[in-house]
């Protein structure tokens, strides 16, 4: 006798995939449209630093007007103005490497030291790049008597949340913060900025100053690419999917609305 008729395989339905479909697509093009977005920023941010480090460099602000400085209008602004330096007064600010500067390779510090103008304002300069093993400030030249400085304002650095915390027993920090590093070193009230010496250079090379260059990765346009391709991707195989459901269905008879 032969067994009882087995029992047709159950046809899953089209509404879950369906679902799931139109919120992948969903997802995926807002993710694109996203990186487009980012990319306009991106497109604006280089336009605007380009023409900043470009221009001739400006008088530096009075102090009278310091307070009303702000990062976004300001920042990468070239100046120039005199200054006493202090050289021996230097903070050591690790780093390794700069996406800014691409003459600073490798591990080593910025030097930042306090320049006082000529109405006893205090403006903290960084002197520029020393390798790992250099850091000494009795290895260096010594700097002496007003200096003709130019350079471009900077803003503090937040640090991040894996930065270590700075070390002032030390002398070393982690983040380029002129405040912090002010506070803790006693130098009084500074300027809300800090300044990235173009020059002049230091005499026998150390601290090496630089010009900052726009090196921003800007590959928004390629993930934008991307995503909307996954979109387009999940559409098409959705649809594949769809269309041999349908056709089982009409093969076997089902209604081939049945969803």
């Amino acid at each position: 006798m032969s067994g009882p008729a087995a029992a047709p395989p159950q046809r899953r339905g089209l509404l879950m995939p369906a679902l799931l479909a139109l919120v992948g697509s969903v997802v995926l093009m807002s993710l694109g449209t996203w990186q487009l977005e980012r990319k306009a920023w991106k497109d604006a941010l280089i336009d605007t630093l380009t023409r900043r480090l470009a221009a001739p460099p400006a008088v530096l602000p009075e102090p009278a007007r310091w307070a009303s400085l702000d990062a976004k209008a300001d920042e990468f602004r070239r100046v120039r103005f005199r200054a006493d330096l202090d050289p021996g007064q230097a903070a050591l600010v690790f780093t390794s490497g700069s996406a800014l500067r691409p003459d600073a390779s490798g591990l080593g510090y910025w030097i930042f030291s306090p320049a006082r103008l000529d109405d006893a304002s205090v403006v903290v300069v960084n002197r520029g790049f020393v390798p790992e093993g250099r850091q000494d400030a009795t290895t260096w030249p010594r700097v002496s008597g007003p200096l003709e400085i130019v350079g471009v304002m900077r803003w503090p650095e937040s640090p991040g949340l894996f930065t270590p915390a700075a070390s002032p027993a030390r002398n070393i920090w982690f983040a380029r913060d002129q405040l912090a590093i002010a506070a803790a070193k006693d130098w009084g009230n500074v300027a809300p900025f800090y300044i990235e010496q173009e020059a002049p250079s230091t005499p026998g090379g150390l601290p090496r100053v630089g010009t900052l260059a726009i090196r921003l990765s800007n590959n928004h346009l390629q993930y934008a690419i991307t995503w909307f391709g996954l979109a387009a991707v999940l559409v098409v195989v959705f649809a594949v999917y769809a269309r041999s459901q349908w056709q089982d269905r009409s093969q076997s008879g089902a209604p081939v609305g049945t969803v």
